[in-house]
């Protein structure tokens, strides 16, 4: 491996529903992360790792920062804020908008930090370039950001240059993963997010963000099928009843959507078992959250 090979961490941070999900896909060629319409999508620290002749690029994709209303919305922000501490580059992902109070509050948290900051600025396949420019006025004065880099995370428009810009920041160094590894999170987790993934995109706004998706059991039957059980936990008998659906439709349709892209992950045949349980206000209560999988320690 040549001296120059560099590798290093940089931390995906933004307001809730920015397309942080939907800009870590792209970049690493392929689904790790869950992308919904609605906010808050991603709970967990996610290590992504984009692997090239020169360099490893190792992405966290955090959840959203927020004004947290609930622990798990505290738990959520603690793993967002948490890793600015522990990479090398931080990129600070808004849309091609005005910035709002929100944005105003992670440059803030931002002040005094030593890690060189990018603004990437999203979805710039819906602005004009005179908008776009102005912008990127208002925002070189509300932090001394590293670089100012426009971006399509949609479309893939100027991703090549922030990679390229990423790894000059980046100190020579290992490669920290196999080049064939994508993710550090385990069949499991992934599973896991993708029956989450569904129950965002067909429920409706009662329903999102009191589920919690855990895979029980992976088993490998001798004809090549794998049989998937899984149990999505709500906060109330009333989700149950919208996630089940009238006749059991709506738990079909979810199992259904979630079993084609697990086959596509594991390229294998899947019976997928699902089940729905209730855990009162489990996004308040920290034994819960840890049984869950949401846990700093």
């Amino acid at each position: 491996m040549s001296d120059q090979f560099k590798s290093g961490f940089v931390a995906l941070v933004g307001r809730p529903n920015v397309g942080k999900s939907t800009l870590l896909n792209r970049l690493v060629g392929q689904k790790v992360a869950i992308m919904s319409d609605k906010p808050q999508t991603t709970r967990h620290k996610i290590h992504s790792v984009v692997t090239r002749p020169d360099a490893q690029v190792i992405f966290l994709d955090t959840p959203g920062i927020h004004k947290p209303r609930h622990r798990l919305g505290e738990y959520m922000v603690e793993v967002a804020l948490g890793a600015l501490k522990e990479v090398d580059v931080v990129f600070f992902l808004v849309e091609c908008k005005e910035p709002g109070p929100g944005d105003g509050y992670i440059t803030g948290q931002l002040k005094g930090l030593a890690t060189p900051v990018f603004l990437v600025m999203n979805k710039i396949d819906l602005v004009e370039k005179d908008t776009l420019l102005s912008l990127i006025e208002i925002y070189r004065h509300m932090y001394s950001f590293a670089e100012i880099i426009p971006v399509s995370a949609l479309t893939g428009d100027n991703l090549p240059r922030l990679m390229d810009l990423v790894v000059g920041y980046l100190p020579a160094g290992p490669k920290y993963y196999p080049d064939e590894m994508i993710t550090d999170r385990p069949e499991r987790f992934i599973m896991a997010e993708l029956i989450r993934e569904k129950v965002l995109h067909l429920t409706s706004q009662e329903v999102p963000h009191s589920v919690a998706v855990v895979v029980e059991a992976v088993e490998e039957k001798k004809n090549g099928l794998v049989v998937v059980r899984a149990v999505i936990y709500t906060e109330r008998e009333s989700q149950k009843r919208i996630l089940i659906g009238r006749g059991g439709q709506m738990l079909k349709e979810v199992g259904r959507q979630a079993r084609q892209e697990i086959e596509a992950l594991l390229g294998s045949r899947i019976f997928l078992d699902l089940w729905v349980k209730v855990r009162p206000d489990w996004r308040n209560r920290t034994a819960a959250l840890h049984d869950l999988g949401y846990s700093l320690h």
